[in-house]
């Protein structure tokens, strides 16, 4: 069997692995062995990170709807409530926006609600 020498394949994976450790510090960013390491940890960090934004994002429409129902003498658990037994399809981010650009629909939506209970 001959001999495969694998000068470039090998070079191009450094150099990518390299790349992507840029902007590391000390030696992570220019040494092979600690840039694999830190490469590997930094993709699965970001992994879990964006299922963590999509937590973090939904708590804090939570909390923008309940403070914007709270000015209306409502609980958030008792307008969402309100909301499916009246068939609003309304997501949550929606109703966020909503409640922090345009308050005035907002309260026009939660008179809607608490009006035909």
């Amino acid at each position: 069997m001959p001999r495969v020498k694998r000068g470039t394949t090998h070079v191009a994976r450094r150099k990518r692995l390299l790349k992507q450790a840029k902007g590391f510090k000390w030696g992570r960013k220019k040494t092979i062995k600690l840039a694999k390491t830190a490469v590997t940890k930094a993709g699965a960090h970001a992994y879990v990170g964006r299922k963590l934004k999509k937590r973090v994002n939904r708590t804090t429409w939570q909390i923008k709807i309940n403070a914007a129902c709270r000015q209306h003498d409502l609980s958030y658990s008792k307008f969402i409530n309100l909301l499916k037994k009246n068939k609003v399809e309304l997501d949550r981010k929606v109703l966020s926006q909503v409640a922090d650009k345009h308050p005035e629909t907002f309260a026009k939506i939660i008179k809607e609600v608490n009006t035909s209970k």
